[in-house]
């Protein structure tokens, strides 16, 4: 049994936070979201981030990273060897435990409002993405001086 929440009230007093009504109703959906790779997301400063990844057994050219419309996707596609002669070359790998998960995986973050991504690098098996917000200056608070006269013309009379 899946509740449900009725968002209706919310659009009758806010406006233009609709999007935020979908994205809740998404991230309660009980659908399957894998669990590999395994993630943390750090808050380094005020406005800064890292999402870090154990990517085990991956290079940095088996990753592709792409950020676009608040959302970052970060996709690993083991390259198989092109050349079949080299492969029948080399013995096939017997495991006798395998812990290792290196398969394809492809991991969405939804990423907030005037969140960038800043660089990413790799070190000892784990994907550092770094992330940072900046506010535009238009939208920080600003302090208001009262200077005992209004500024537009004629707009106080005495």
């Amino acid at each position: 049994m899946r509740n449900t929440t009725d968002f209706s009230p919310l659009y009758r007093s806010f406006i233009g936070f609709d999007h935020l009504a979908g994205l809740i109703d998404k991230a309660s959906q009980p659908g399957k979201q894998s669990s590999y790779p395994p993630y943390n997301i750090e808050l380094l400063a005020e406005n800064q981030y890292r999402i870090t990844m154990a990517v085990a057994g991956f290079s940095e050219e088996d990753i592709d990273i792409e950020s676009k419309d608040n959302g970052l996707t970060i996709v690993g596609t083991k390259q198989t060897t092109a050349n079949p002669q080299q492969d029948a070359s080399k013995s096939p790998r017997q495991f006798l435990h395998q812990g290792i998960a290196e398969r394809n995986f492809e991991r969405k973050f939804q990423l907030g409002e005037h969140v960038k991504v800043i660089g990413a690098f790799m070190e000892n098996g784990l994907l550092h993405v770094d992330l940072e917000r900046e506010v535009p200056e238009a939208l920080k608070p600003r302090k208001i001086a009262i200077n005992g006269k209004s500024l537009l013309n004629g707009a106080l009379k005495s």
